[in-house]
């Protein structure tokens, strides 16, 4: 049997019971189990089970199989953040692991929040006590599902698992890879936060471009709005029309121009503003 290490998973012989204990066999070696993790086993029968270090430093057993080991990855779920030292997940094992804060972003508004996912693997400290380790982007570029062509145009859900000025990369819950262009979002997603994302390409490679903007009449219907608000609270007349500068759109209602005067144009057809001498007024 090959040498048993911390964060792997190994079938083992249970050799007895002591008291609230399974002693198994690691190579020569015993090591222990909790009965209630499998209460239905007995003497000489073979469990799959997952080894770590415990609190003493011992090499133990759980029959509680993780969702990634130090050999793979998969999706861990943040249970609680600790600002000194980045933020402990679960990994589907009877114990919590901690991902350290140096592999989150420097702005604390990014980093994941209790709820949000994380896809990683498991690495191991020179004694063997586990901690977390974000995918790579060499990993993701090796092991992502090819995307098809008929992708085009859907929203998916994914999670952002990096975060760039150019952009944000995300992967669905079936690894396909995502990536999203500073200009294709409102705001930055923070790393594990899952979103609705809609496929605007599908590359060569299989993987796929995205955007977190609405479609165009979702986005007409939503500055629409955003003008007769303020148009409202304005007393129904504002004094900004499709002349105003690009500069004080973008200050007043932080959308572009051409975003700006489409919404116009669009609430003009339905007769509900109308401009006249540098101003726009809302029709009661």
């Amino acid at each position: 049997m090959a040498l048993l290490q911390s964060g792997t998973l190994a079938t083992l012989e249970i050799l007895r019971k002591e008291g609230s204990r399974f002693v198994l066999d690691a190579a020569g070696e015993e090591i222990y189990m909790n009965v209630s993790e499998a209460p239905d086993l007995e003497e000489q029968q073979m469990v799959e089970v997952f080894l770590y270090i415990n609190r003493r430093g011992e090499l133990t057993a759980t029959a509680q199989l993780p969702t990634l080991t130090v050999d793979t990855f998969g999706w861990a779920k943040v249970i609680r953040l600790d600002h000194s030292e980045g933020a402990y997940v679960d990994i589907g094992a009877s114990f919590e692991v901690l991902v350290n804060r140096a592999d989150f972003p420097q702005m604390k508004n990014l980093w994941p929040q209790p709820g949000d996912q994380l896809y990683m693997t498991l690495r191991t400290d020179p004694g063997g006590n586990l901690f977390g380790r974000l995918v790579t982007e060499e990993r993701v570029q090796e092991h992502f599902t090819i995307a098809d062509e008929e992708m085009y145009n859907q929203d998916v859900q994914a999670r952002a698992y990096r975060l760039l000025p150019v952009g944000s990369f995300f992967l669905t819950e079936d690894v396909k890879r995502i990536f999203v262009h500073e200009t294709e979002r409102q705001q930055e997603p923070r790393l594990g936060e899952e979103v609705t994302i809609r496929i605007i390409g599908v590359r060569d490679d299989g993987t796929l471009n995205g955007s977190l903007l609405p479609r165009k009449q979702d986005r007409l219907q939503t500055d629409g709005e955003k003008i007769l608000a303020y148009l409202q609270e304005a007393g129904d007349k504002m004094p900004f029309t499709d002349k105003s500068s690009p500069e004080e759109i973008e200050e007043m209602f932080q959308m572009s121009k051409g975003a700006f005067k489409r919404a116009l144009g669009k609430l003009m057809k339905e007769g509900r503003i109308v401009q006249q001498d540098g101003w726009t007024t809302r029709k009661s």
